[in-house]
Order: structure tokens, then C-alpha cells, then sequence
């Protein structure tokens, strides 16, 4: 049985001090032992929990689909709560295992994403709602180190545009092994490819789906732009 690894700590600091890395892989190394299996790769997420764009995910998928491998993880119940990697997961049609829940499946991981979609809906309308009694109350809201101070350090819009940029730069080097592995699968329209993210799970820099538009600016900062557009139709 070939085997193929996928790991995911929260922080950098995390991933620079090993925190919670060395358990998962014990328990991957484990799984790996006790069915006798060969581990043909490790891939390593450094991210946040609530980032929806997992690199490492995708090139893991990939591999172990192009190799017929099984994807082992160490703790389904650690990531239960991310909907992205759960559907990602359920929908890549990969065959996967859990070192902590082996009795899981395709079945478990939908009814997963449903409630961790839930919850994530619940959260972000009792945040609105709190937010609107702040501001009957007079509440002042907001980001003091967002775009009003930048005015009053006399950056101005040249400054925001810049920061701006640089993070849809910074977005678009993450999602570059996705794309390619994408365009890799035979999808190299604009449309096809922006239909294969939502598919996988993947959002946009601000959580959206992704569309035509979009998935051409992905690619223009990339610079895959002028061949894409002319299959977008």
C-alpha cells in the first residue's frame, strides 16, 4: 500500500518550532507500520485554520491521485471544523484515511462539512448582530491602523493600492501549484478552471467564489493571462 502524508500546523510559529508536528507524524508513521504501507511523500500545511487556500492539500491530492496512493491524515477531528478542507477532502476522489478515526468516509466527512458550514454561519451572525448593538450604543468601529491612518501619515491611496497588491500578489504564489496542477488535469479555460477551485474548495483572497473575472486576474498576476483568455469562451 502506498501511502501519502499530509500534515497541517496553525501558525508559523508553530511550523518553525515543531509544535504538534512530531504527533502527527508519529501517528502517521504508525498507520503507515501497522498496515504495512510504504510512505512515498510528507507534505507539511503552515497556515492558519481559517485560510481556505491549502497548497500543500492540493499538491498532496494530486500525487496521491496520480500514484493511486491513500491519503492519510493524523487527527480528522482537528480540522472537523474547516468546511474547505473537508470538502476538498470529500470531493477530490482520493481515497483517504485517518489515523484518529479510521472508521471514517466519504459520508462522515459531508455530514462534517454541513455542521462546520453551520457553525461557521452561526458564528459570523451572532458577530453582525453584536456589531449592530455596538453601534446603537455609540460604539466606535474599525481598523485605527486601516486606511484612515495611512491618510493621516500622508500615505494616502498610493499606499493602500500598494498593500493591496501586494497581498493579491501574495494570494496568487500560494494558489500557482493549484493552477498548475489544474491546468495540468486538462482544464485551461478561464471558466473550466475557475469551475475546478470551486469544486476543490478554494476561495478568494476575500472568501468569495471564484468567476470568470477573477480567475483571469489570478492568472494575469501569474502570468498565464493571454494564453487562458483565449479559451475562456
Amino acid at each position: 500500500m502506498r501511502i501519502v502524508g499530509y500534515e497541517r500546523v496553525s501558525t508559523t510559529r508553530q511550523g518553525a518550532s515543531g509544535l504538534g508536528l512530531e504527533a502527527q507524524r508519529q501517528a502517521i508513521e504508525g498507520f503507515v507500520a501497522q498496515r504495512g504501507g510504504e510512505l512515498v511523500a510528507r507534505f507539511t500545511e503552515v497556515e492558519s485554520g481559517r485560510n481556505p487556500d491549502r497548497p500543500e492539500l492540493a499538491r498532496a491530492l494530486h500525487l496521491a491521485r496520480v500514484t493511486g496512493s491513500l491519503l492519510v491524515i493524523a487527527r480528522l477531528d482537528r480540522l472537523s471544523r474547516n468546511a474547505a478542507f473537508l470538502l476538498t477532502l470529500k470531493d477530490s476522489g482520493v481515497r483517504f484515511a485517518a489515523a484518529d478515526m479510521p472508521e471514517a468516509n466519504d459520508l462522515t466527512v459531508g455530514v462534517m462539512a454541513l455542521v462546520a458550514q453551520a457553525e461557521r454561519e452561526a458564528i459570523s451572525r451572532r458577530t453582525k448582530e453584536a456589531l449592530a448593538v455596538a453601534r446603537a450604543r455609540g460604539v466606535k468601529l474599525g481598523n485605527p491602523n486601516g486606511a484612515a491612518a495611512l491618510r493621516r501619515a500622508g500615505k494616502g491611496g498610493a499606499a493602500l493600492r500598494a498593500a493591496v497588491s501586494a497581498n493579491a500578489d501574495a494570494h496568487a504564489r500560494d494558489l500557482a501549484p493549484v493552477i498548475a496542477d489544474i491546468r495540468a488535469g486538462g482544464a485551461t479555460s478561464l471558466r473550466a478552471i475557475a469551475a475546478v477551485l470551486n469544486a476543490r474548495g478554494m476561495r478568494t483572497r476575500r472568501g468569495g467564489r471564484w468567476h470568470v473575472s477573477n480567475t483571469g486576474n489570478l492568472l494575469e498576476r501569474l502570468g498565464l493571462r493571454q494564453a487562458a483568455c483565449a479559451r475562456a469562451r
